[in-house]
């Protein structure tokens, strides 16, 4: 909807991406205006701050050239809208929602406010649906469920990016694999990410069933806001109105922050911690609670934030509060990275919170809770051992514990260490039990002995490595 263009003259001056205009009263908060130069350029911008005195209006593009004497700035719209519609599977577009793969304009069925609306809590129903990934670790030690939303915890060099790539490629929701899509927004990309991203999906096949956001790192850090906020958008629409189960991926959030605290201090507001500020714990909410299953519609929006820590410090304000807004962490790992082991996830730290609510019998498979605390128990043993045998040497373990010390050496070889292939759930569990299978039977603690009289046995396979 266009509204009447009220021309405002009076431009007083530009910091950085904003611009602040006197006697603007009557704009409203997250209106969409055009800012006309002295050539005639038009640029885009959004109302962030109204006040008596001036409005405050984020610039999309560069402000360089800006002169304050010819600039004007007139209403567009009311709030920020992206035109939606289904025919977006199977797209790319920039962080703005312009289409960047040659193809036309998407023809919108609705035109819908990016900043979404609040999911009734009452209308929420419990996340209980179990989403395969195919990657063991995530699969069967931090399932993800529909509805979730569950981190990445990484930090700069580690694979991310390929992790962010093979999940999209491989996560499906067994039973409904027809109406699945993935929603990827990639904000602050380099040149070389964004081809390595754009060649994958094609590569692949994956493109078909997603819809890819890319903001590149030479773009407005502005443009960086509204980019998770254009697919949240997208992701409800495609959920709740046309029926489908959608994943977002988000990456990497740790430039999104930096996108806000740049903002932040051309707005000379007050910071926080590290110099984040002090809203960046509701404004990441904003994002982050978009996920979820509501009652009586049949899609839902699962979220996987990917996030790199600046010196992978796990208490730095950006994971730190994503932790405690989100249901959990994934942790990728430097130092099986260092070892070759792909994907480089650490059981140990990550958790899934909700997994209790979407494995087991008629879900997954009912040993599938105790394979989980088994392979936990027994990982964390071996490496307690590692540690000893650093001091003492080998020579003072006991035979169980060289058997210990063993599985860990198996399981990061060939249950962590899968490389790229696709593994369902129950071949997941085949691994699991291989590699188990190699401890004697008296120390599996943590299974059933139905459990262990029907699987233990199962020999390790020279396949299950393997290679990125």
């Amino acid at each position: 909807m266009t509204l009447l263009k009220k021309e405002y003259n009076d431009v007083s001056y530009i910091s950085g991406p904003l611009l602040f205009v006197n006697a603007a009263s009557d704009l409203a908060y997250n209106s969409i205006v055009d800012i006309k130069d002295g050539q005639g350029n038009i640029r885009g911008g959004q109302v962030i701050q109204v006040s008596d005195k001036n409005a405050v209006i984020q610039v999309f593009e560069e402000t360089r050239g800006l002169d304050l004497a010819t600039a004007s700035v007139s209403l567009v719209e009311d709030v920020a809208r992206l035109g939606v519609s289904r025919e977006m599977i199977g797209r790319r577009f920039d962080g703005l929602g312009r289409p960047i793969d040659g193809l036309p304009e998407v023809v919108a069925e609705k035109r819908l406010n990016i900043n979404g609306q609040a999911m009734n809590p009452a209308s929420r129903a419990k996340p209980e649906a179990f989403i395969q990934t195919g990657i063991s670790t995530i699969d069967v030690n931090t399932s993800l469920i529909r509805g979730q939303k569950l981190p990445i915890f990484s930090g700069s060099g580690l694979p991310h990016n390929e992790l962010a790539a093979q999940i999209a490629r491989q996560a499906k929701v067994p039973g409904h694999e027809g109406d699945f899509a993935v929603v990827f927004a990639a904000m602050g990309l380099t040149q070389r990410e964004v081809s390595f991203f754009t060649q994958e999906f094609e590569r692949t096949g994956a493109l078909a069933r997603s819809v890819l956001f890319l903001n590149r790192a030479d773009d407005p850090a502005v443009e960086r806001l509204l980019t998770p906020r254009m697919a949240l958008t997208t992701a409800e629409y495609l959920a709740f109105e046309q029926g489908y189960h959608v994943l977002v991926i988000l990456t990497d959030i740790t430039n999104y922050c930096e996108a806000l605290r740049e903002i932040g201090g051309a707005r000379e507001e007050i910071p926080g911690r590290r110099g984040f500020p002090g809203y960046m714990y509701t404004d990441l909410a904003s994002l982050y609670e978009r996920a979820g299953v509501v009652e009586g519609k049949p899609g839902s929006v699962t979220q996987i934030p990917i996030l790199s820590m600046p010196d992978d410090d796990i208490t730095h304000p950006i994971p730190d509060l994503t932790g405690y807004i989100t249901e959990g962490q994934i942790v990728v790992d430097r130092g099986l990275n260092s070892k070759g082991v792909y994907p480089p996830i650490n059981p140990l730290p990550s958790l899934s919170r909700l997994m209790g609510n979407g494995i087991g019998k008629g879900k997954t498979r009912a040993d599938h809770k105790n394979v989980s605390d088994q392979l936990f128990a027994s990982y964390a043993n071996g490496l307690d051992l590692r540690k000893l045998v650093a001091i003492t040497g080998e020579d003072a373990l006991t035979e169980n514990d060289k058997l210990f010390l063993k599985f860990a050496d198996d399981f990061e070889q060939y249950f962590i260490g899968q490389g790229d292939q696709d593994r369902s759930i129950e071949d997941s569990l085949t691994v699991a039990w291989g590699i188990m299978s190699k401890l004697p039977q008296n120390q599996l603690t943590r299974i059933g002995k139905g459990d262990i009289e029907q699987y233990y046995g199962t020999k390790i396979d020279e396949s299950w490595k393997g290679s990125n």
